[in-house]
């Protein structure tokens, strides 16, 4: 990815604490991006699927997605991007709190591209959310953005 590409990243979490982490942690990294935030699955999938108010909404280049939603769980989302033809490839990182093995087991089953678990202390929240961009954002190479 270029360097002076913005970088689009849709977070998918309703825990006001979580979201101001991953902003803040986002903003100190090395990647211009743009973060927004959706706080429901079921806007969650309006936004992907650009429907209702989200008709121009931009495709985001990675999907940091938690299990634990309001109106449209997490794996219901990650469903219907991995089953859609112009979402699929889009890469979506689980990011919970849950350690169920069954949760592993179904977001992988249902094609998420990683599953990490929040950590509870702040300092290793920043460490992981660095982690993902280090990772995902400067060495990965995505297809171009349809």
């Amino acid at each position: 990815m270029e360097n002076l590409k913005i970088v689009e990243i849709l977070l998918i979490e309703d825990n006001p604490g979580d979201i101001r982490l991953t902003q803040e942690a986002l903003k100190e990294g090395k990647i211009n991006n743009k973060l927004r935030v959706i706080s429901d699955g079921a806007e969650a999938t309006d936004f992907l699927f650009k429907r209702n108010q989200y008709q121009n909404a931009p495709r985001p280049d990675l999907i940091l997605l938690d299990l634990n939603l309001p109106k449209k769980n997490g794996q219901e989302v990650l469903a219907e991007i991995k089953a859609d033809d112009n979402l699929k490839s889009i890469p979506v990182i689980i990011l919970t709190i849950s350690k169920a093995e069954e949760d592993i087991i179904r977001s992988y089953n249902l094609h998420a591209n990683c599953f990490l678990v929040k950590p509870i202390e702040l300092n290793k929240f920043f460490e992981v959310v660095k982690s993902i961009e280090n990772f995902w954002l400067t060495v990965v190479k995505f297809p171009k953005n349809e």
